[in-house]
């Protein structure tokens, strides 16, 4: 082999090796979840479903290796004539999202556990609909985190955090303001317990953004956020001109753990 192309050949394989490793490094910080939320107006739907997720979906989702799945009940249910059940599922890539449900489908024990659900007949359906999104990790959140809670699970509050931007480039100022901006870190400071934070890539809500906290209880929570508000760092951070007008929607959803729930 001439000179030139040994040289050449030595170029190319360094720069597929500095490929390789550019992507190894990126997965190891890139992660994803998929929030499914169930729909559904009566007593019997709610019980279908949790039969359905209790005894065949989250122990699929187990089987194939796949741990610390979060079911919740919206407090609102109690008085909501329209109903909802969330199931938030961490993920290790985005093939991973893509193929969930066909390798759930393929799984033998899943379908026999879930035939009623499967089976159920249009004019008595499980539920009304299903919404699902699909989330990005931070880049400063890459971990998902069990919340250290040390009550009783019944009494634990899981706030669930929905913040749309106007624009794309106002949604990127407000994901640099938890990243670089250091509202990630004042959690942390306040012991928030947040479980995860991450960007909506695919949903009916865009741009935005969403995370979620934990308390012990419901006045546990209000006191975290009262201090919260009343920081300086916080009105130093929440009064910089560069961070101004970056939400123009919020949803604040407040919500107990299924008995089934893996947290």
């Amino acid at each position: 082999m001439k000179p030139f192309y040994k040289k050449f050949l030595s170029v190319l394989i360094l720069i597929n090796l500095s490929l390789f490793s550019y992507g190894q490094n990126n997965k190891k910080v890139k992660g994803y979840y998929q929030i499914s939320v169930y729909n559904y107006t009566t007593s019997e739907q709610q019980r279908v479903l949790d039969e359905y997720l209790k005894t065949a979906y989250i122990p699929a989702l187990h089987r194939h290796k796949i741990s610390n799945v979060g079911v919740f009940t919206p407090i609102a249910n109690d008085t909501a004539i329209s109903k909802k059940l969330f199931v938030i599922i961490p993920l290790k890539s985005f093939e991973q999202a893509a193929l969930l449900t066909d390798k759930i489908n393929k799984d033998e024990q899943y379908l026999i556990n879930s035939k009623d659900y499967k089976e159920a007949v249009y004019n008595n359906p499980p539920f009304q609909r299903i919404e699902t999104i699909l989330l990005e990790k931070f880049v400063l959140a890459p971990f998902f985190n069990l919340p250290k809670l040390t009550g009783s699970k019944a009494n634990r509050i899981y706030e669930l955090r929905s913040y749309e931007s106007a624009t794309e480039k106002l949604f990127d100022n407000k994901v640099e303001m938890f990243n670089e901006g250091g509202e990630i870190d004042f959690f942390t400071e306040l012991n928030f317990n947040a479980v995860f934070y991450a960007k909506v890539i695919a949903g009916s809500h865009m741009p935005n953004l969403m995370y979620m906290t934990s308390f012990e209880n419901i006045a546990d929570r209000e006191a975290h956020w009262k201090s919260f508000v009343a920081s300086e760092k916080w009105k130093k951070i929440s009064n910089m001109p560069y961070y101004q007008n970056n939400i123009s929607h919020m949803d604040i959803t407040l919500m107990k753990a299924t008995d089934y729930s893996d947290y």
